[in-house]
């Protein structure tokens, strides 16, 4: 996990301008704020999920966000994934994300990663994070992704959405009786129902990445959460949500083993 070493321990004026409704928060105040602005999140797809949530991260002062995604913008996602333009249309999503980002923040720093990441690179960019966000559209990434948390003890903050449904996920792999994905979803398959295929309402993304950004915000600040360790589900017709606690298997393949190295 990151640690750097930063001279001002203090909040800048303009800083204290800019963030004081977050200073007004008894559970956050000035030294959330300031783990906020020493800290590194790694953002995994920049889509649906991934651009309300890096727009909120931003917005609230998270110093160093690193955006990793291989696509570019298409018309068709400007219906949900509203941090991009049509001016943005055929040009890399990490490029507009972080040109947008620093618009609205030009205090932080932003790092792109515009390639589809091997083991190698993921496990390293993890290793430097001190949140990750999984807001990427695929099994085979949400494994991958969890492995790398789980063998760093990265917290991980995991996302998903289809046509009226959203799912939430907070694993905070500091903990050694913590689950991970793998736990809860030992045999899962690539969905045959996704986004481009069964369709997606805009603002259910939206729900999802920003609550995303919300628990990334509590991991880093140290503010208490009940999503840490559950799954939720949420109907987007009913706006109801399930909740189930993801155990910790003892034989899981990609956990169990961690655990005993703890």
């Amino acid at each position: 996990m990151s640690q750097y070493q930063h001279s001002d321990q203090a909040l800048s004026d303009d800083e204290c301008l800019r963030y004081s409704r977050h200073l007004l928060l008894k559970d956050l105040g000035e030294a959330g704020q300031l783990k906020l602005k020493h800290a590194q999140v790694l953002v995994i797809g920049m889509g649906g999920l991934g651009a309300p949530a890096s727009l909120y991260l931003a917005a609230a002062g998270v110093g160093r966000l690193v955006l990793a995604d291989f696509d570019e913008v298409d018309s068709s996602n400007l219906q949900r994934q509203v941090l991009y333009r049509e001016g943005d249309i055929k040009q890399p999503k990490v490029e507009s994300a972080k040109q947008h980002l620093q618009a609205l923040n030009s205090n932080i720093q932003i790092r792109s990663v515009n390639r589809k990441m091997d083991a190698m690179l993921l496990a390293m960019e993890v290793a430097q994070a001190d949140v990750v966000l999984d807001c990427s559209d695929n099994i085979a990434t949400r494994y991958a992704v969890n492995q790398a948390c789980v063998e760093a003890k990265v917290p991980l903050v995991s996302g998903a959405a289809v046509a009226f449904d959203g799912q939430l996920m907070v694993f905070d792999f500091r903990k050694a009786e913590q689950g991970c994905y793998h736990c809860l979803f030992p045999n899962a398959s690539e969905q045959q129902l996704n986004c481009s295929n069964a369709g997606i309402l805009g603002p259910v993304v939206g729900t999802i990445g920003s609550l995303q950004a919300l628990e990334t915000i509590k991991l880093i600040t140290d503010i208490p959460s009940a999503q840490v360790g559950r799954f939720s589900s949420f109907d987007a017709h009913s706006l109801e949500w399930f909740h189930l606690s993801v155990n910790a298997d003892a034989n899981c393949p990609v956990c169990s083993n961690q655990k005993d190295k703890s």
